[in-house]
């Protein structure tokens, strides 16, 4: 198949919005399949992990081929819940358009428009198809208002139903006027007359489109201007060059349940959709971008690897130049080489061999272990690396082990695959508090993470939520002598050590200031005074937490010239802090996030009442069309299980993200609650 009949398409959407139903109609109309699939039965072919079916949603991107009038189409369908929506990134940077599925009955939602600004980041072509106009509730009108409110003067529909709701029956193609009627079951349309009712409307999308394209071309504007319309030819051909440079975002109709419209989606596809010669090279970590072609040296990005339970490790990538071939030997632009000892295209999760894959092509390897999500595969000698697709951060977390001692072992290597084959899983081990941490995008995302584990390395998990990482640290300065004295026959152990202790800026960090003169004590012994302060520090003094942003000046001291040496004086270190301690007033710090929270309108005031209700400032409001986003502090114990508790109080429509911004006071009766725990468990 040569390039210019590749076409390579991502579904992409808010969860819910019928991504999958629509792919399977794709599938079933293209003829790749001969039954359509349904999400809730359980029997597509695109969602087919158990976990998908269990749910009757998409948790990870599938890929799928359809022939459709002589043109290959590559369709990738992707999640559409924030928790999940890594996929959907890494989706984007394999495809040449990206096709937003906005439901008729629910509009445009935030993982929606955060999908669509991801597309513009990464200079992906955007087309809207609007789905589920046959259900109750459905309105065509009101969802092309708010495309508009939210995607600007480029939205352009290119195609206006006929009837709405049960009374669904068609479409009309907007450029021609031509109506278009599906009978039950059919898998295309049949040509009726325009219907009076809808007449009005199409004759008003019909001039705005056909504006739209005049804008474009003097010589057109000046020939409407006379009354000449652009004939089908440079209305196609204006529509694709806008499509490509991002000028225009046209808008189809369907109904994927009943078939409507999916014939005129694959022909909008094949006439205006870009082709792999025409996508533009992505961002580079180092080296120049190729001209794509069949030609010359082949660069080749993976945007996907996951573990098949029969042939081991997946890799998925997509060509942007050059020819894959089987048995193949390429580099891993960080180093290594491979060979492409078989190479297959995925159909759902059945595997396709195939010889070799072009430029354009979406294909997979297996059983190279080497090989991980955002590599850069090329041919050797080739000074080319694609910058890694950019995640977002995780916003969940929780506390793991194994079940039993014997699942140590088996665990450690589950978590390492998970996060070598998931870019926005996060595995770390917090030694302040002994935890192994999983971190993800949303407690959805950690429930299947740890079934996932389970089914695949049959590991038992218990979790919990984490501990805070609390700190301590003091609020005035302080001096005391550190005296170690041992004698127990034969040599013995002195050292003798006066520190001043003062508070530093918050987040300075630790300083020892070595203020010692007249060799009071001797040079060699004055770091063995500084790890043990270093040390005393670590056991904290109120509740076992690290004690931060301290000076600890070293400024007198006695030794013996036979007993004294660095453990001697490593001890009179924490026994200077020890005894300095009380006067030295002491609190409690907790870690305090910054968080942005990113809301439907409507929901703002119930969102900002929560921050304060959870010790929480909130330090601004910004946002555009029908979203707001609210950046805040609040701390991190009122935080740990927010992602559930967000989605609960807007009904799935809000999104955050978090990071660690910096260590502040706990109130009096919070600290009071965390030290008495403290001492509790230190006397169990």
């Amino acid at each position: 198949m040569v390039p210019e009949r590749v076409r390579n398409v991502a579904l992409v959407g808010h969860g819910g919005s019928g991504k999958t139903t629509l792919a399977e109609a794709m599938l079933y109309v293209g003829g790749a399949t001969t039954r359509m699939g349904s999400v809730e039965s359980g029997t597509t072919t695109l969602d087919h992990e158990p976990e998908e079916i269990a749910r009757s949603i998409s948790l990870s991107l599938a890929a799928a081929t359809v022939e459709w009038d002589g043109h290959r189409i590559n369709i990738i369908d992707t999640p559409g819940s924030s928790d999940f929506v890594g996929d959907a990134r890494s989706a984007l940077r394999a495809v040449d358009l990206a096709i937003f599925c906005v439901s008729a009955v629910d509009g445009v939602e935030v993982q929606t428009e955060q999908l669509w600004r991801a597309a513009g980041e990464e200079g992906i072509p955007r087309a809207v198809v609007m789905t589920k106009l046959d259900r109750e509730r459905a309105g065509y009108e009101r969802t092309l208002d708010q495309l508009r409110s939210a995607f600007g003067k480029q939205i352009a529909p290119i195609q206006v139903p006929m009837g709405e709701e049960a009374s669904l029956r068609g479409l009309i193609r907007v450029a021609t006027e031509r109506a278009y009627e599906y009978p039950p079951g059919a898998k295309t349309g049949t040509q009726v007359e325009l219907p009076s009712d809808v007449a009005d409307l199409v004759h008003t999308a019909h001039t705005g489109l056909i504006e739209t394209v005049v804008e474009t071309d003097d010589a057109m504007m000046e020939a409407y201007f006379e009354g000449v319309e652009p004939d089908r030819d440079q209305i196609v051909s204006t529509i694709h060059k806008g499509i490509v440079s991002g000028d225009i975002h046209p808008v189809l109709v369907t109904s994927a349940s009943r078939l409507i419209g999916i014939d005129t989606l694959f022909e909008f596809i094949v006439d205006y959709g870009p082709n792999p010669l025409e996508r533009i090279f992505p961002p580079l970590a180092f080296g120049s971008p190729l001209a794509p072609g069949e030609e010359g040296p082949l660069v080749a990005y993976v945007f996907k690897t996951f573990s098949d339970p029969f042939v081991g490790r997946v890799s998925l990538f997509r060509i942007y130049t050059g020819v894959a071939k089987a048995d193949q030997e390429l580099e891993i632009a960080r180093g290594g080489r491979v060979r492409l000892h078989s190479l297959f295209k995925l159909q759902g999760k059945e595997h396709r061999d195939v010889e070799d894959l072009p430029v354009g092509g979406i294909g997979a390897v297996a059983k190279i272990e080497s090989i991980r999500a955002g590599d850069t595969l090329r041919s050797p000698g080739v000074e080319v690396a694609i910058r890694p697709v950019e995640y977002p951060r995780p916003v969940a977390e929780m506390a793991i082990s194994p079940h039993s001692h014997q699942d140590e072992e088996k665990l450690s290597t589950a978590l390492s695959r998970i996060a070598d084959e998931d870019p926005t899983v996060r595995i770390e081990r917090r030694s302040e508090t002994g935890e192994t941490i999983l971190a993800g995008l949303g407690d959805n995302h950690l429930e299947v993470t740890l079934e996932r584990i389970h089914r695949m390395f049959g590991v038992e998990i218990d979790s919990t939520l984490p501990k805070v990482p609390y700190r301590e640290t003091i609020t005035t300065t302080g001096e005391a002598e550190g005296k170690h004295k041992k004698q127990t026959g034969g040599r013995g152990q002195f050292g003798v050590a006066s520190v001043r202790f003062s508070p530093r800026p918050r987040g300075s960090g630790y300083e020892f200031i070595d203020s010692i003169k007249g060799g009071a004590i001797p040079r060699g012994f004055i770091p063995a005074v500084d790890k043990g302060v270093r040390e005393a520090l670590e056991r904290g003094v109120l509740a076992g937490y690290p004690v931060i942003d301290v000076s600890a000046e070293l400024f007198d001291g006695k030794y013996h010239s036979v007993d004294s040496d660095e453990m001697s004086f490593r001890m009179a270190g924490i026994q200077a802090f020890r005894a300095a301690a009380e006067k030295l007033r002491p609190v409690l710090l907790e870690p305090i996030m910054r968080v942005e929270v990113t809301v439907p309108e409507d929901h703002l005031g119930d969102v900002m009442g929560d921050i304060n209700s959870r010790r929480g400032r909130v330090l601004g409001m910004d946002g555009d069309s029908t979203l707001r986003v609210v950046t805040a502090e609040v701390p991190m114990a009122e935080m740990r299980q927010y992602a559930a508790e967000l989605r609960s109080l807007t009904s799935g429509r809000g999104t955050f993200e978090i990071g660690f911004d910096h260590y502040a006071e706990v109130p009096h009766n919070e600290a009071q609650e965390v030290i008495s725990a403290s001492k509790a468990k230190t006397t169990d």
